[in-house]
């Protein structure tokens, strides 16, 4: 059998990795789903405080949450079955089975947005505002959010034996690429795949940014260098992490990942947009 998860070159090993936390009156209660729901949390309290701090009104932001969760649900879920169109064309039905798994991140972040600018004019207020407050949130829960994949086992990248390769077990894993059953390994009698755990590069990479922003948030130069400093960053770290993954969504039949290529066109359009922007300011204050 072995363990589940096994972190050898850090020396932890992780015996038993259920998905499901408890049952809950005969209904499974998934890690994935408390993971995201306090993913939200955090996000939400974020926001908050920092409109508490900016003169903004913190109920606006629990009413976008309402808003901006379905939003982002659709938009990850249209997202990838746009990009695994094969898999749901002759069962049209299954696009709406999301406990079946399915969502891209990166469609769940243009589909909250969208709201964002929806809903800021909707309410007569600043969309870039609302855009800097909900960034700071966003990439907090994201931060937060990725720990998912790890209960789920899922979302890891190509073979690695970096110092925080992981080791999962075949008997336990999502799915088995070709390219890492040809480089399985042996470990307590047990077979494992020996990975990039992408979710924790992600994870630490979006604490990085996150740290970024709060540290700039209140002295921000424009409304809307937060959502700059967002894209940039996310997109950057993005651009890296999503070349390592097994589980890339291809654009047609080539073999281009469309999130590493949205990701990299995201970097460059709001590092002019920034770069431009401050451009803008020297020469008004000159």
């Amino acid at each position: 059998m072995g363990a589940d998860i096994i972190f050898k070159n850090l020396g932890i090993t992780i015996q038993n990795l259920n998905p499901v936390a408890f049952n809950l009156f005969g209904i499974e209660i998934y890690w994935y789903g408390i993971i995201i729901s306090s993913a939200i949390l955090a996000g939400l309290l974020t926001a908050t405080t920092i409109a508490k701090k900016t003169g903004q009104n913190p109920e606006t932001y629990t009413e976008l949450l309402i808003y901006g969760l379905v939003g982002s649900i659709v938009g990850a879920r249209l997202y990838y079955v746009a990009f695994s169109w094969e898999y749901y064309r002759n069962d049209i039905m299954k696009i709406f089975a999301l406990r079946e798994g399915g969502i891209a991140i990166l469609g769940g972040v243009i589909g909250g947005a969208i709201v964002c600018l929806i809903f800021a004019k909707w309410k007569k207020l600043s969309p870039l505002v609302i855009m800097d407050t909900s960034a700071a949130g966003m990439i907090l829960g994201q931060a937060i959010g990725r720990w998912g994949n790890f209960f789920n086992m899922e979302a890891f990248g190509g073979y690695s034996d970096n110092l925080f390769a992981m080791a999962i077990n075949i008997e336990k894993a999502k799915y088995l690429p070709q390219e890492l059953m040809e480089k399985l390994v042996i470990m307590d009698g047990a077979q494992y795949i020996q990975v990039h755990p992408t979710f924790l590069y992600e994870s630490i990479w979006n604490l990085a940014v996150f740290a970024v922003i709060m540290l700039y948030i209140f002295r921000k130069k424009f409304d809307g260098e937060i959502v700059c400093i967002y894209f940039v960053g996310y997109g950057l770290g993005r651009v890296w992490i999503e070349g390592l993954r097994t589980d890339q969504l291809l654009i047609g039949n080539t073999s281009i990942p469309v999130s590493q290529l949205l990701a990299g066109i995201l970097v460059i359009v709001f590092s002019i947009i920034w770069v431009g922007k401050r451009k803008q300011l020297k020469i008004k204050q000159n």
